[in-house]
């Protein structure tokens, strides 16, 4: 798999896969840490995430300009690294939100959030420019030697960024399991049992004092110590006041682990990076050589690539706004209407990531045969089918709830708990929606950074990463609108609006895939 590809490839994914895998952790849990931790609203909570998770890449595209012009990649990312460990270290310190200091907290853990996305857009975009100019000297290299190992050399791109996906994926796939992980092991510790619907209900009663009708069978379940007096509100609001301390405590040692993975990332890039090459260094050397002639038709060029590079950003927003609702109305989906009583709702996160690894191989290796064959499928063409797989997730979530005839969100919680119980899907709904949404992800996400790589104009290639993490973070501000239609609706409509955006966007892509064939080459 990795024959024919440069050899710092797999010390770059290395170096990523370490900073995914801290990032995941948190990102695992974050909406419903969020509510767990300060009782917010599914809407509250989705739109402090989706700031934060707009965030991550619209700094991207900062930290693509700084590391631009002051030609150092690879301090920009080093430094990347150490201020997501000072953000994760802010967020691991677990202290108990009360009346008195929720605002301050949430202010503070605001700014936490707000480092990681600051050490994100350092980091994120500059090491994939750099993966990038290995594939831009792979070629150069080849082009020496003739025609034939120049276009094998371009065959190797696409597939490249597969493999360098996998590895970011690889940090996925077990980074969910941590924070669930921990926070069983601490309820158990203190004599308590997980429960995802009993954060709300003590955070319902602590604030009105209004005793749930599901809150007494739920603290029966969830507490393996002494029983609770239910009509002993004191008793109550202790055992609540000590749950979500419990609860909330495990979710902060696991960004220890967070903390962790920085360290190591950095570690591996540190003693790599002397094999790493460097954009900017090479490209000033190359300018000094341009004519006037030359100048001008790399004007035109530039032109024509840019508008291909936004046609194709205009797509990456709405596949990223259907594409990230596994962190919003997915993961709300799973808590409330997905049998969970096995497995925490977070994990089912891992399953996009297990996808990914399981699956590119074989999408490599279709490609692969189908390029031998003489039919090359064009990155645009690939991002095309991309959406409209997506919409495949979206059309088999919009059946499914129409025909077992699921409510609004927020009406669901509402009914008792042995209707809600009865009405529970069983784990194969978020396998199979999850399923849809992996392929897409691997027609899109990896094949959009190499068509970046392909397209970028070389003395703008942090800029044009970073513009491509700026579409990615305009689709993550749009996310909230998930839990939002998700409460608000019968959840059939929501999934059909997100089914609407896939189909609609991959129209669009048909109709421009010739245009960007030719400017691509």
């Amino acid at each position: 798999m990795f024959k024919g590809h440069p050899k710092g490839l797999v010390a770059a994914a290395l170096s990523n896969m370490g900073e995914r895998f801290g990032y995941y952790i948190m990102n695992a849990v974050l909406l419903l840490f969020l509510c767990s931790k300060f009782g917010l609203s599914d809407s509250t909570a989705g739109v402090i995430y989706s700031i934060f998770y707009s965030g991550i890449y619209v700094l991207s595209l900062v930290g693509g300009i700084i590391a631009d012009r002051t030609s150092n990649y690879k301090g920009t990312i080093m430094t990347g690294l150490i201020v997501m460990a000072v953000g994760y270290l802010a967020l691991a310190f677990p202290i108990m939100a009360t009346s008195e200091n929720h605002t301050m907290l949430l202010v503070f853990t605001c700014f936490a959030l707000l480092l990681i996305a600051i050490g994100n857009g350092l980091f994120k975009g500059n090491l994939q420019v750099i993966v990038g100019q290995m594939y831009d000297n792979l070629e150069a290299e080849a082009a020496k030697k003739g025609e034939k190992e120049l276009q094998l050399a371009k065959s190797k791109r696409d597939s490249g960024f597969q493999i360098f996906y996998v590895f970011i994926n690889i940090g996925g796939l077990l980074a969910p399991f941590v924070a669930p992980m921990l926070r069983s092991w601490w309820l158990r510790v203190h004599d308590m049992v997980y429960n995802a619907q009993l954060p709300a209900l003590c955070h319902k009663f602590l604030n009105t004092g209004e005793i749930d009708a599901n809150l007494g069978t739920l603290i029966a379940s969830s507490n393996t110590g002494a029983a609770v007096d239910m009509a002993n509100l004191d008793a109550v609001g202790q055992f609540c006041t000590s749950y979500l301390d419990v609860f909330n405590t495990g979710i902060h040692y696991s960004f220890f682990a967070s903390v962790a993975a920085m360290a190591i990332s950095l570690i591996i890039f540190f003693l790599c990076k002397k094999g790493f090459p460097n954009p900017a260094k090479k490209e000033v050397a190359a300018v000094q050589g341009y004519t006037a002639e030359e100048k001008v038709t790399m004007g035109k060029e530039i032109k024509q690539r840019m508008l291909a590079l936004f046609a194709v950003l205009g797509i990456a927003v709405f596949f990223w706004l259907s594409f990230h609702q596994n962190g919003q109305s997915l993961s709300v989906f799973a808590r409330d209407f997905i049998n969970t009583s096995s497995i925490a709702p977070e994990i089912w996160q891992a399953v996009n990531p297990f996808f990914v690894i399981v699956l590119t191989p074989i999408i490599m290796a279709i490609f692969g045969a189908l390029a031998n064959k003489g039919k090359v499928i064009s990155t645009p063409r690939k991002i095309a089918i991309g959406m409209g797989i997506a919409g495949c997730a979206y059309l088999f979530l919009t059946i499914f709830s129409a025909v077992m005839g699921y409510p609004s969100g927020e009406e669901f919680r509402a009914l008792d708990e042995a209707t809600r119980q009865g009405m529970l899907a069983g784990p194969w709904v978020l396998i199979v929606t999850y399923f849809f949404l992996t392929v897409a992800e691997l027609f899109i996400s990896p094949l959009g950074l190499s068509f970046v790589s392909k397209v970028a104009p070389k003395s703008m290639l942090g800029l044009c990463q970073g513009l491509w993490l700026g579409a990615t973070a305009l689709g993550n501000l749009l996310i909230w609108l998930g839990p939002v239609m998700y409460n608000a609706w019968d959840i059939q409509y929501c999934w059909l609006v997100f089914l609407v955006i896939c189909l609609i966007s991959m129209g669009v892509m048909l109709g421009m895939v010739k245009w960007l064939e030719k400017v691509t080459g």
